[in-house]
């Protein structure tokens, strides 16, 4: 068949890489995708937010099935758009897509399905928000409205920063997504992510992961769209996966589905766990970046079954092969990430570096110039890798590095440090 992988980043390469490696497979376009991606499947230049655009390219092309990656698209419906086609779409529907796209919904649904999560108020204005944080004190969490490419939390340790949020939220730092803003109480634990395909009825939950959210080692440093993950997560143990199913992800499902939003598509879960007991932290309508590549790098070309079965309405029937085994992935940022940071320095030595089953660098901001792969993003690598042991893994994914020349990026030295 052919199909078509929406988007550009680390996540897409590694949709890609798994795709490809499935016979069902005949022909692979990326829109736009990368320097990585164009180095295994065929690229193309379209607006990929803009359904019909997306539609005409989908029939002049022949396409049988469209993986959908990023959140954007799906908030502004163009699996909607696919679906009235008649094209074969994975990606919730522009209703569904908010338990991404607004906070607020998402708050909504915890409440009416009686999913356990922080306790919150949520606002229009700076002064009634400002208030309400003298009151509650710190630490707490302020987060715009809307959609912010993973930036648009800040956990504020003490009141003023929770103040100074609110001051950049209302001021415009997140546009649009800040008109509104969600305060939430700070939850302590340890916080991991669940990965579960729904088509609408069925769930079938595809793997655990770990994300490290903080720019520097120790988690120190501002939050980022993710410094690194590996997978599964110890934390969620058997015990805490059938309560997050039972207390947070089916009742969620239901309410969706009661409310003629029906959820098809992955459902990204980020859990606060404490004492056993897992609270919702959030809900994202996309894999997760880089949490994607390690369940990719694990999954490999069974993913593409799984999506299909997914789009298709059969999940009752599908089934998880997993092997008994670790992935990690190591971030490679351009140095000042996430502030402001130069584009174009060039990356050396990722010819010479192993390219199977076990050992891959995906792609996610970087382009082809004059021959060269550069930096065009804030997270441009994401050197990943499997083993027997989580160690195993994180000690090839540094061995990796170690033959990469990019005096342009860093990255965190701890990846993994929770579970080791």
């Amino acid at each position: 068949m052919n199909i078509l992988i929406l988007g550009s980043g680390g996540r897409e390469h590694a949709l890609a890489w798994a795709v490809m490696q499935n016979p069902k497979c005949d022909k692979l376009i990326v829109a736009p995708g990368n320097a990585g991606i164009e180095m295994i499947a065929e690229c193309a230049k379209f607006d990929i937010n803009d359904g019909a655009a997306v539609v005409g390219f989908v029939e002049e092309n022949a396409i049988d099935f469209v993986i959908i990656g990023p959140e954007a698209p799906l908030a502004a419906g163009v699996a909607d758009d696919l679906r009235a086609a008649g094209v074969l779409t994975f990606g919730p529907s522009k209703a569904a897509a908010q338990l991404e796209a607004s906070k607020a919904f998402t708050k909504e649904i915890c409440d009416a399905s009686g999913a356990p999560t922080a306790g919150y108020a949520r606002f229009t204005e700076a002064t009634p928000a400002k208030d309400y944080i003298r009151t509650q004190g710190a630490p707490i969490v302020v987060k715009a409205d809307g959609l912010a490419a993973g930036k648009g939390v800040i956990v504020a340790m003490d009141e003023q920063a929770a103040l100074d949020a609110i001051e950049d939220m209302f001021g415009g730092e997140f546009g649009a997504a800040g008109a509104e803003v969600v305060i939430e109480e700070f939850m302590e634990g340890e916080e991991a992510s669940w990965f579960i395909l729904c088509d609408g009825e069925n769930v079938l939950p595809i793997g655990t992961a770990q994300d490290h959210k903080r720019v520097g080692d120790g988690d120190s440093g501002p939050n980022t769209g993710g410094m690194g993950a590996y997978s599964p997560a110890p934390v969620m143990t058997d015990s805490v996966i059938q309560k997050a199913m039972d207390e947070i992800v089916k009742p969620t499902v239901v309410e969706m589905a009661k409310r003629g939003m029906p959820y098809q598509g992955v459902l990204y879960a980020g859990f606060m766990i404490k004492d056993g007991q897992p609270r919702l932290v959030e809900y994202n309508c996309r894999f997760g970046d880089p949490e994607c590549q390690v369940l990719m790098m694990r999954l490999g070309a069974q993913a593409l079954d799984l999506l299909l079965a997914t789009a298709e309405g059969r999940l009752d029937q599908a089934q998880v092969n997993w092997a008994d085994d670790h992935a990690i992935t190591v971030v490679m940022a351009a140095n000042g990430y996430p502030g402001s940071y130069a584009k174009g320095s060039v990356i050396k030595g990722l010819d010479t570096l192993p390219e199977d089953s076990k050992n891959m660098v995906f792609h996610a901001g970087t382009a082809l110039k004059d021959g060269a792969i550069v930096a065009v993003g804030g997270r441009v690598l994401n050197v990943t890798a499997r083993g027997e042991s989580l160690k195993e893994a994180r000690d090839r994914a540094y061995a990796m590095i170690e033959g990469i020349e990019w005096p342009g990026g860093f990255y965190r030295s701890d990846i993994g440090w929770r579970a080791m």
